[in-house]
């Protein structure tokens, strides 16, 4: 299967506007390709458009909510008019949610399902076509360390990781044979804010969950913009499964021995940041 040349051809970019999405946008950039940045945050989405202009960088920004599939296919149509050699697709876009099944509602974990695996589906749906029309193109899409192993307190996000990770793998059986290739990227704790300034149960105390996000924070350690760089290769490289991180793969090898008892191991370096329930001390 040739690796992908990405000069002069173009990628789009869900989750654009910040954080590991707006470094995979700047390292397409950087590598000639032409970009179409995807996110509700539309000044987000300016602020880094007029940075990659003055590189030098094609660029185009698409604003929408990917809960809406009709938004989300009046945007395709934009792309698809503005970027005839549509190459790649990377789905960046995610939330957090913090809470155990008890405090959460089930509006509350819909909508995170909305959002991390609808949203994905909804985006890759509408840009397959003009994919199906490059003589080889990619599709990659943000799974988790969460999708290799559920730890409690995160029902809703390892749920949502679990179905893209499903999607991936059916959407690439599907298109086996064709010239449009899919992969899963299952990156371990990367510094952005998706934690810190991710959703919580509402009934949830609001200065346990800020103790608890802030102890899952400071289990990440890898840099948006490296965790980027190696989405890029994975992407054009074409990879069907990437795991990203000494933790991921860590939790890889944890799950396939002890596929059953994995949580066991993995409860103890948890245990602060899965604790929506212990009132904070007083001061």
């Amino acid at each position: 299967m040739p690796v992908l040349d990405p000069s002069g051809r173009s990628h789009a970019i869900t989750g654009a506007a910040n954080g590991i999405g707006a470094d995979t946008a700047r390292a397409l950039a950087r590598r000639g390709g032409h970009v179409a940045l995807i996110d509700r945050d539309r000044a987000g989405l300016t602020a880094l458009a007029d940075e990659l202009h003055a590189a030098g960088a094609t660029v185009t920004v698409h604003p929408v909510d990917l809960r809406d599939d009709n938004a989300v296919t009046a945007v395709a149509t934009e792309i698809q008019q503005a970027h005839p050699q549509l190459q790649t697709l990377i789905t960046c876009a995610g939330a957090s949610m913090l809470g155990s099944l008890e405090q959460l509602t089930m509006e509350e974990m819909r909508w995170l399902m909305d959002v991390n695996l609808w949203g994905t589906v909804s985006i890759t749906k509408a840009l397959l076509p003009a994919l199906q029309r490059s003589p080889g193109a990619h599709i990659t899409h943000m799974a988790s360390i969460y999708a290799l192993a559920s730890p409690g307190g995160r029902i809703p996000y390892a749920m949502s990781k679990f179905a893209v990770r499903a999607f991936s793998e059916a959407l690439s059986h599907e298109l086996e044979g064709s010239t449009v290739t899919v992969g899963a990227i299952y990156p371990a704790g990367v510094r952005t804010g998706i934690i810190l300034h991710g959703r919580y149960a509402a009934a949830i105390e609001p200065g346990v969950a800020g103790r608890a996000a802030a102890a899952q924070a400071a289990m990440y350690h890898m840099e948006p913009s490296e965790a980027a760089e190696r989405i890029v290769r994975a992407t054009l490289q074409r990879r069907p499964r990437t795991l990203i991180g000494k933790e991921t793969l860590l939790v890889d090898a944890l799950v396939r021995l002890m596929p059953v008892k994995y949580w066991g191991p993995m409860r103890r370096p948890m245990r602060e940041a899965i604790d929506t329930t212990t009132p904070m001390s007083p001061r």
